[in-house]
């Protein structure tokens, strides 16, 4: 059994690291077609396709009462979005850059989103009413986003077009995405399951199985998407996938689970840990876009140091 879930693993890997790779080409191919900017196609593809495993994972946590599961998942996933995600990707393009109106409005609403959870469910329930308030945030910002149409078109140079051919390159494309997404998403549940069997061989708790496994394994796809848009030199992608991770997870993700069943935390203390380092990440995250409309390498290393931190914190004070 052990041996089996080693393989898993290694293929899971594997799996993550091809379709990474596969689908920027087609991402970036995509945003010129449509006359979008990166950032826009990479919130409304990778971000939302990575929001479906916490909504997944909510379900079945209400389905199984252990709501505490997905409460710990999305927090942890939101740390790792906001650190080492941020932060390997910063130190592969050797620093992001962050100039846009657009970029910096959005680091506002992804701190406020990231906390906004954290706030409502203060008195141990995240009901309906929450949930509605959460799914409002997240409508709120793509209408902001379309508000405006200098907010997510962009005109590109004829050298750039010439990948371009037509709506059938479009389609095939879209296809090659949707694919690429269901990869993903079948590796980062194969690293999720394989993650949990070791875990609960270590003889881990609940709380800090999904804070620290299910949250790392479900910001998976994104965090390797942003190392290869940096790779690539596409650097408007990985902001947009990275923040609209964490807007999703955070207003769409929560607030649908919080629709079909409250999510109670009866336990609180056991996420006292998780939501100082969510907010510490979220500020850090803010200032660090906003500090020279860059992100440095500096500042990567700092995201680093938070979330080793993070991660020794749960370790030792449980």
């Amino acid at each position: 059994m052990i041996l089996f879930y080693i393989i898993i693993f290694i293929l899971s890997c594997g799996l993550l690291y091809w379709s990474g790779r596969w689908m920027v080409g087609s991402l970036v191919r995509i945003a010129r077609f449509l006359g979008w900017r990166e950032f826009v196609v990479a919130f409304f593809t990778i971000a939302l396709a990575a929001t479906a495993p916490n909504i997944f994972v909510g379900i079945s946590s209400v389905i199984h009462s252990i709501p505490e599961l997905s409460f710990g998942e999305v927090l942890g996933g939101n740390v790792v979005d906001l650190t080492i995600a941020v932060a390997l990707a910063v130190l592969v393009a050797k620093g992001l850059p962050a100039k846009s109106r657009m970029v910096q409005t959005s680091s506002i609403f992804t701190m406020v989103v990231a906390i906004l959870p954290l706030l409502l469910i203060l008195d141990g329930v995240l009901g309906r009413g929450d949930g509605i308030i959460l799914i409002l945030c997240f409508f709120f910002y793509v209408l902001w986003l379309f508000s405006k149409k200098e907010r997510f078109t962009k005109k590109y140079n004829e050298d750039e077009m010439v990948v371009v051919k037509g709506f059938k390159v479009f389609i095939k494309d879209l296809g090659k995405i949707i694919f690429g997404v269901a990869l993903l998403l079948l590796a980062a549940e194969g690293i999720v399951r394989s993650s949990i069997f070791f875990a609960e061989k270590l003889n881990l708790s609940l709380v800090l199985i999904g804070l620290l496994i299910v949250g790392l394994g479900n910001a998976l796809p994104e965090t390797y998407f942003a190392v290869i848009s940096a790779r690539k030199k596409q650097t408007w992608m990985i902001l947009g996938n990275l923040m609209g991770s964490i807007i999703m997870a955070s207003t769409l993700g929560l607030g649908t689970v919080a629709l079909l069943s409250p999510i109670r935390v009866i336990e609180f203390s056991q996420f006292a840990v998780a939501r100082f380092f969510l907010i510490v990440s979220a500020i850090f995250f803010f200032l660090f876009v906003r500090s020279n409309k860059k992100i440095s390498k500096k500042e990567a290393f700092a995201l680093l140091v938070i979330y080793f931190l993070f991660i020794l914190a749960e370790i030792l004070l449980r």
